[in-house]
């Protein structure tokens, strides 16, 4: 590696920063306040703050711009144009319902009605053209949409991944009026069967096209403006990286790109210390991100839902995000009910104790008032102590009051109903999926994980919690950490019986091919090139189908068989052999390994000592009174030290509280292991 690299997270309130030089062993970190009126100025900020841009020869962004722009239905104009008669699949979706007990509640679709257009055209399921597409129909509803004030355009015709030619005639015609690049085609963002979840995840693409593009835009002239000649890689929501060039074309990759490097870097200093199982809690401003990590290995979803109705079909880590973030409002409701987020208080104006006009009390300001936040030492670089006196009027007005509570157990309450939703989160991803909590360990990190680690182990009965070196900014490290990758999809839909393997996997080295051609133009240096191939299957008849992973060289048919029955069996315990199986897709991922970053380097000093990185102690109110808790320069601990709880570990990124049953371990990376005391 030549130069250092930099991983930059952008989260709702903080925007972190993790600068490494792999090759002196020197790294930095920082966290600012974040800008969400101009993302890029937190951005560099951070940068400056971390090391400057001078030495940098790679930026890679973790960031938020899309998933914001998509929950807050702030994408661009977009129109679409699809085959007649299909008008409103985007918005039929799959006869599904926000509430799901009741018949209330709303669905905007991101293209109103008045902005889809039908053209006469049809492609049957064997891929045959019956109507080819009309390049004069296909350029008057362009221009129509143009003419209607659409900045990006999204065409998906019925059983275009079986034959992509009427959409590739409809690009081309498309691209003689519409005056950018903004158009983009399913055929070349999902080339799968199921036409909603193509139509969604094509427009979805299309209202991102301006708004990523534009962001990235700014984001390299600002670089530029500062000498910078490096290369800029982004954070996929699978969890490798990809250029900007990627991302500019297929933005919806980026959907949840930020939280995916959190539980990157949570799986590789997890299994650097030698726990194989752990959830990573990732709890921001805004969120708390959930993700499963079993014998080292992050979970996919084929899809996921980014809000109702706002579904995403391509490869993404298996995160569920719930908003129990540090600026989460609580508040009681009018059943006198205490609720804490979704809503938060952002950046701007941020908790009450921030001082900058918010009168309403968050999980910030609640464990301010409980001693375990210090005022006097903001994480984020502050200046200014927090406003101990404003987050106690907003507890008690907000909450104290309408309960009949005092401020203290007002706050308390705060922050119990947030341990249980986080709680909540944790059991979703682990025992409704099958797992036992008790084999897992919890992994607390953003601004907030870390000040609830001891009470999630409680609620959920983990067998611990391993808090990183720099719980604030894991998520800048995993992009530093993370590899890249191209993942590929297209639909085969045939009767394993019938299928030419030979054909099959000569599509699935096609594929291959195009993925490393993307990886090599990033020009980015990497160690090696794999591919890993997978079928989605199923019996006939049914309708859910399980990944089969093959080999990438190819397998005749008895080798897939055998593969599908061992992958059915694991997931639900049996087979059903008397039944024919299908393959419905073919799956390709091309990854390439970046340079491995040694943890070590994060190591503690050895000439630290327990004596000389304590500081002067303070009371904590836990379980309706105040205890004496001892409090630490969390960076100037030693390897091997020992603290039981109740204490505090500061450090610049975050604090960390240990619970009063519990002690930390400080282990050779210098991560916190939090466990049960003995005896």
């Amino acid at each position: 590696m030549t130069g250092a690299v930099a991983g930059v997270d952008v989260g709702g309130t903080f925007t972190d920063v993790f600068w490494l030089d792999e090759d002196s062993g020197r790294y930095r970190v920082a966290k600012v306040r974040s800008t969400p009126d101009d993302q890029s100025r937190g951005f560099m900020r951070g940068l400056e703050e971390a090391g400057g841009l001078s030495a940098l020869a790679t930026v890679v962004h973790g960031t938020t711009v899309g998933t914001n722009a998509l929950l807050q239905r702030k994408g661009a104009p977009t129109g679409l144009i699809t085959t007649a008669g299909f008008r409103d699949v985007l918005e039929m979706r799959r006869r599904d319902r926000p509430e799901i007990w009741g018949l209330r509640g709303s669905y905007l679709p991101v293209i109103p009605r008045r902005h889809r257009r039908e053209v006469a055209e049809r492609t049957l399921a064997d891929g045959s053209i019956r109507i080819a597409v009309d390049p004069d129909s296909v350029r008057a509803m362009a221009q129509e949409l143009l003419d209607a004030g659409d900045e990006s355009l999204a065409i998906m015709f019925i059983n275009s991944y079986a034959n992509p030619a009427n959409e590739e005639a409809a690009l081309e015609a498309a691209r003689t009026v519409w005056p950018n690049d903004h158009i983009t085609i399913s055929s070349r963002i999902l080339p799968e069967l199921r036409e909603f979840e193509r139509v969604s995840t094509t427009a979805l693409n299309a209202a991102l096209r301006p708004v990523i593009g534009d962001y990235l835009g700014d984001l390299r002239t600002s670089l530029h403006a500062g000498n910078f000649g490096g290369d800029v890689l982004i954070v996929q929501s699978n969890g490798g990286v990809m250029s900007v060039e990627t991302a500019r074309e297929i933005p919806v990759r980026t959907a949840l790109s930020g939280p995916a490097a959190g539980v990157i870097a949570g799986a590789r200093i997890a299994a650097a210390a030698g726990i194989p199982n752990v959830v990573t809690c990732d709890m921001g401003g805004t969120s708390f991100d959930v993700a499963l990590v079993a014998d080292g290995e992050c979970a996919l979803a084929a899809q996921t839902s980014i809000d109702f109705g706002l579904v995403v079909r391509t490869p993404m880590i298996e995160i569920t995000t719930i908003g129990a973030g540090g600026g989460s409002i609580a508040r009681v409701n009018r059943g006198g009910i205490l609720e804490v987020g979704p809503e938060s208080a952002g950046a701007d104006p941020g908790p009450a104790c921030y001082g900058r006009g918010n009168g309403r009390p968050t999980v910030t300001d609640a464990n301010l008032l409980l001693g375990r936040i210090n005022a006097r030492r903001p994480i984020g670089g502050g200046t200014e102590a927090l406003d101990l006196d404003a987050a106690r009027a907003a507890v008690r007005s907000h909450v104290g009051e309408p309960l009949g509570l005092d401020e203290m157990a007002a706050a308390e309450a705060i922050v119990r109903v947030a341990n249980s939703r986080m709680a909540g989160a944790i059991r979703l991803v682990s025992i409704e999926r099958g797992h036992d909590p008790r084999k897992f360990t919890a992994m607390p990190f953003g601004g907030g994980g870390a000040l609830h680690a001891g009470a999630l182990i409680d609620e959920v009965g983990l067998a611990g919690a391993l808090v990183p070196r720099f719980p604030g900014v894991t998520s800048a490290l995993g992009c530093v950490i993370a590899d890249m990758r191209h993942d590929f999809v297209q639909t085969v839909n045939s009767p394993l019986d019938s299928l030419d393997s030979t054909s099959l996997f000569a599509r699935a080295d096609g594929l291959a091919e195009e993925g490393c051609r993307r990886l090599e133009a990033a020009g980015i240096v990497l160690e090696k090139l794999d591919r890993v191939v997978e079928l989605d299957m199923m019996y006939v008849g049914q309708t859910h189908a399980v990944a089969v992973p093959v080999a990438p060289g190819g397998m005749d048919i008895d080798g897939i068989r055998s593969a599908f029955r061992e992958s059915y069996r694991r997931e639900y315990g049996r087979t059903l052999d008397n039944l024919p199986a299908r393959v419905m897709n073919l799956r390709v991922s091309v990854i390439g390994t970046r340079p491995p970053i040694d943890l070590s380097l994060l190591a503690p000093s050895p000439e630290g000592t327990l004596e000389a990185a304590e500081r002067e102690g303070r009371n904590v109110y836990v379980g309706g009174g105040w205890l004496p808790a001892r409090v630490f320069d969390r960076l100037a601990l030693p390897a091997g030290a020992e603290i039981p709880g109740p204490a505090i570990l500061e450090q610049p990124d975050a604090t960390t509280f240990i619970e009063p049953e519990l002690i930390g371990r400080v282990d050779r990376f210098g991560n916190v292991v939090i466990g049960r005391r003995r005896g």
